[in-house]
């Protein structure tokens, strides 16, 4: 009983006890090697992560896309009332006060332009503000200025 022991435990570490277990093992990892790969519900979450992810980079893009033309409209709005005003300086047609709409084009885009020009107090001034919206009766403002003009 004794020298059976020691037989036991005179084996190296890591040895298997038997080679037919050792074969069965090797087999049970074959076969579950083979097996691995991905299920259709997996991939189905999957697919449905990266479709939602496509969507809010979708969506953004376009927000970016539309705050940039925003920008732009703005922009030439806003070169529209500077123009305005630049002629007003020029030609010093601001002598009486008086409220005109008229329609205005910068940049290639049409614009609407509502000019009203105020007396002061002061009779050598008069105060001038100019407001640019959408063209095509829309109300939406995109640009407003305002200066005090000289008159001569």
């Amino acid at each position: 009983m004794n020298s059976h022991q020691w037989r036991w435990n005179s084996m190296p570490m890591g040895t298997p006890a038997s080679c037919s277990r050792h074969a069965a093992v090797t087999g049970r990892q074959r076969r579950a090697a083979a097996r691995r790969g991905f299920t259709l519900l997996e991939v189905l979450v999957a697919l449905t992560i990266i479709a939602v992810a496509l969507t809010a980079a979708m969506r953004g893009a376009m927000a970016l896309t539309n705050n940039s033309r925003d920008v732009d409209l703005r922009i030439y709005a806003t070169m529209a009332a500077q123009n305005q005003l630049f002629e007003l300086r020029l030609l010093q047609s601001h002598s009486a006060p008086i409220d005109s709409d008229y329609d205005c084009e910068e940049g290639g885009v049409a614009f609407h332009c509502r000019q009203h020009v105020v007396a002061t107090p002061n009779p050598f001034f008069r105060w001038v503000e100019i407001h640019v919206t959408e063209g095509g009766g829309s109300t939406r403002q995109l640009a407003s200025m305002m200066a005090l003009l000289r008159v001569q």
